[in-house]
């Protein structure tokens, strides 16, 4: 049987990670080797991103909807317990928008907390 060389596979493969690298500086966009350490950093820093993208945002809810609790005369934790002792199950996203954009609904809301907190 023929010898088969894996001169096409190689460089198939040296190209898919090249083309990953395209707008790197300097050799991590043109040398195998150091593209290679370059994209796989990065993938793996995009992995984490991903993971910590969730993080910040349900902190900058929880920001917003402090401020708002604040404006209304609660803490945050006072009024998050307000609503779980009244029954209203909503999610901190949502609630981060009503006080952004409605501000009389998360009164209301407010309210509601405040009577049974």
């Amino acid at each position: 049987m023929a010898r088969i060389k894996g001169g096409l596979n190689a460089r198939k493969k040296h190209n898919r990670v090249l083309k990953l690298a395209k707008g790197y500086r300097g050799a991590r966009s043109k040398q195998y080797r150091v593209a290679k350490q370059s994209v796989m950093r990065a993938l793996a820093s995009s992995f984490a991103g991903r993971k910590q993208k969730k993080r910040d945002f349900r902190a900058l809810w929880i920001t917003r909807i402090n401020a708002a609790a604040r404006a209304n005369g609660l803490s945050y934790s006072k009024l998050m317990y307000g609503l779980k002792e009244a029954g209203v199950d909503i999610i901190r996203k949502m609630l981060s928008e009503m006080a952004v954009n409605d501000a009389e609904g998360f009164k209301t809301l407010a309210e509601l907390a405040k009577s049974k907190a």
